[in-house]
């Protein structure tokens, strides 16, 4: 049986992906990587193994989580990458976005920000970073937290779009986390851009470390943070 470092909703990708499995079949390494790709779909790829002991879980033993959600800002709809962007025709001031954002780092109650079937036992979240980049017409918000309720990036990408394009004023974002009701935060935005891009662990653990996703950002610049 395979266990995640995090679930992800249908038509949300992952490209930092970690699992864990037990099995009694000793082979090396490059052998399960290049196994388990004969094996597996076209659309997922085992990019390492390591062997870990058995005081490790992929779930459990995380620290943090990290996710970029990519907009394509741009009056035409993008041809190429429509269901790994999320498209956004109107123009968006990332500028405000920015300043709305800083309104969620730290640590908080996100009941505003959860999905009524979200299973999580506490909304309290801690927010390491919320950083927007841009990439040519692409805007890409870049999160870490260490836990996320259900739907929770998806919905702050729905509020800061909604500021970004001018809709509500910057003070609307605060406004929404402190009133801890779902409905105060307007639409969902769509599940394509989300990607979770890493899962931090214990430095004792040390597995190994690829540039962050997605694929074709991997020219964008990194967010440094100090890890907690």
């Amino acid at each position: 049986m395979l266990s995640c470092a995090g679930r992800t909703d249908a038509l949300v990708h992952a490209c930092g992906q970690v699992v864990h499995f037990d099995t009694p079949v000793n082979r090396s390494m490059h052998a399960w990587i290049m196994g388990a790709n004969m094996n597996l779909p076209g659309d997922i790829s085992v990019t390492w193994a390591k062997e870990m002991p058995k005081t490790f879980d992929a779930r459990f033993s995380a620290m943090a989580r990290r996710y970029r959600y990519v907009i394509y800002n741009d009056q035409i709809r993008p041809a190429h990458l429509a269901e790994e962007v999320t498209w956004n025709h109107r123009p968006l001031d990332v500028a405000l976005m920015r300043e709305a954002a800083k309104a969620f780092v730290g640590t908080h109650d996100f009941s505003a920000f959860r999905a009524r079937q979200c299973q999580a036992k506490s909304p309290i979240k801690t927010i390491h970073h919320l950083e927007l980049l841009e990439y040519g017409r692409l805007i890409v918000i870049d999160v870490r937290a260490n836990a996320f309720l259900h739907h929770m990036v998806r919905n702050f990408a729905g509020v800061l779009m909604t500021i970004g394009a001018g809709e509500r004023p910057v003070e609307w974002a605060r406004k929404v986390l402190e009133s801890r009701v779902r409905r105060t935060g307007g639409v969902t935005a769509h599940p394509y851009g989300l990607y979770l891009v890493q899962v931090d662990y214990p430095e004792q653990f040390q597995l190994p470390e690829r540039y962050l996703g997605p694929h074709f950002l991997s020219g964008l610049p990194d967010v440094r943070n100090q890890r907690t």
